[in-house]
């Protein structure tokens, strides 16, 4: 492996770097992106028995608030339940965007490392290839093997580069729709509770997207 490495001359360092990075992003992100931790199960319904019971306190608040990211948008709407249908949608808005900004985290970087990991490859390819034909043209075409190795040596880069890129790239796509998945969930239990808290909605015995995975 480290022959390999070093055959493939100094532009396989950043693309090992870039390997590093991309592979803590995603375990980061599949431990961080847990449905079971983002949208936990009856988290609605727990808020409505509170309500209904007469038992929401700034405690409970707080304990939902920190229970998950669908809890901080609940308790956000709850804490402004008085104030109005508008300004309730508008705190729940304002911490949704804070939510998903960090739902987001770490994806620009995992893409911009799918986008520079190949261009780093061919840049290497490129150089290696630079050095064979000047190898040509000092020393001509009569060794098949130098030229052969030559090649093969300015390829490794090109396919390091795509061996980081491509896992780099389907995490990228799959953590977007998983967020995508996320957001449209908290979305629909925070439509509910802004209808039941002002008055639209009277039937108590709702829950909470039990169907999530």
């Amino acid at each position: 492996m480290f022959e390999l490495v070093k055959s493939g001359g100094w532009l396989m360092l950043p693309i090992l770097l870039s390997s590093v990075i991309a592979m803590a992003i995603i375990f980061e992100r599949l431990w961080t992106l847990r449905p079971s931790r983002i949208t936990p199960k009856n988290t609605l319904s727990t808020v409505w028995k509170w309500i209904k019971n007469n038992n929401l306190s700034s405690k409970k608040l707080e304990q939902l608030k920190e229970g998950s990211p669908l809890g901080e948008i609940l308790a956000a709407g709850l804490s402004n339940a008085g104030s109005g249908r508008e300004i309730m949608k508008e705190s729940i808005e304002e911490q949704a965007g804070k939510v998903v900004h960090d739902l987001e985290k770490y994806l620009n970087t995992l893409g911009t490392v799918a986008a520079i990991a190949p261009l780093l490859g061919l840049l290497g390819t490129v150089i290696g290839m630079i050095d064979v034909f000047t190898v040509i043209m000092l020393e001509g075409t009569g060794n098949a093997g130098v030229l052969a190795g030559g090649i093969s040596k300015a390829l490794i880069t090109t396919a390091a580069g795509l061996t980081v890129a491509i896992p780099a790239l389907i995490f990228h796509r799959y953590f977007t729709r998983r967020i995508d998945e996320l957001v449209v969930s908290m979305e629909q239990d925070a439509i509910k509770l802004v209808e039941v808290m002002q008055g639209d909605r009277k039937d108590a015995g709702y829950k909470s997207n039990e169907g999530r995975k």
